[in-house]
């Protein structure tokens, strides 16, 4: 064996530190019972709870722990009467959405994303990163979401915004294949090729 070849062999791999994301234990965000579905609740009240239970543990970990709910702010878009509805890239982070339509803009929390902010303001700023907009929107809190029916739904609870916006000049970014305005019936057409999620919104924006 050449001095190079056992010069690389003993080289020190560089370690990439895994993603820290913000959970709050089940138990400490369902004290009793979780409910299966989007629960209208009070904001400020789960907003403080946040503030008094957050962790930022491993993202790597906790995808496998159902002792912990990742937090997840979920946006919907709407103008006048069309919902922005996507397709995630086949090649998409999360592996077991890959290829799914969505109605939801949104992601994990890192430690330095709440510095003096609140999950609100990290929705607004996630909305304006994630897809190019031109105008201007207003926020509605819709409800807390909670799935255990699946492996990805039983690790995260989402936190479902309406975002009411004043134009539709809206296109995706790098996490979505594609984008488009649709009607709520128009999305109920598409309801099979929804993520669970996006189901779960399509069935409460239908019962209002």
């Amino acid at each position: 064996m050449s001095n190079t070849t056992s010069h690389q062999q003993s080289s020190p791999q560089i370690h990439i530190p895994d993603e820290l994301v913000l959970v709050v234990k089940r138990e400490c965000l369902f004290p009793e019972e979780a409910w299966h579905g989007i629960a209208s609740v009070d904001y400020h009240f789960y907003e403080q709870l946040i503030k008094t239970h957050q962790e930022f543990l491993p993202r790597v970990r906790m995808e496998t722990d159902p002792r912990y709910k990742q937090i997840i702010p979920y946006l919907i878009f709407r103008h006048e009467d069309q919902y922005f509805v996507m397709q995630r890239k086949t090649q998409a982070s999360e592996q077991r959405l890959q290829g799914k339509l969505s109605l939801g803009i949104g992601g994990h929390i890192n430690p330095s994303d709440l510095e003096g902010a609140t999950v609100m303001d990290w929705a607004r700023r996630e909305f304006i990163e994630e897809v190019d907009f031109e105008g201007t929107f207003d926020v509605k809190f819709l409800g807390i979401l909670n799935d255990d029916s699946n492996e990805v739904g039983k690790v995260h609870a989402g936190f479902v915004f309406l975002l009411e916006g004043t134009s539709a000049q809206i296109l995706p970014r790098e996490e979505f294949k594609s984008g488009s305005l649709m009607t709520l019936q128009e999305c109920k057409e598409h309801y099979q090729r929804m993520e669970s999620w996006s189901k779960m919104v399509i069935d409460l924006l239908s019962s209002q």
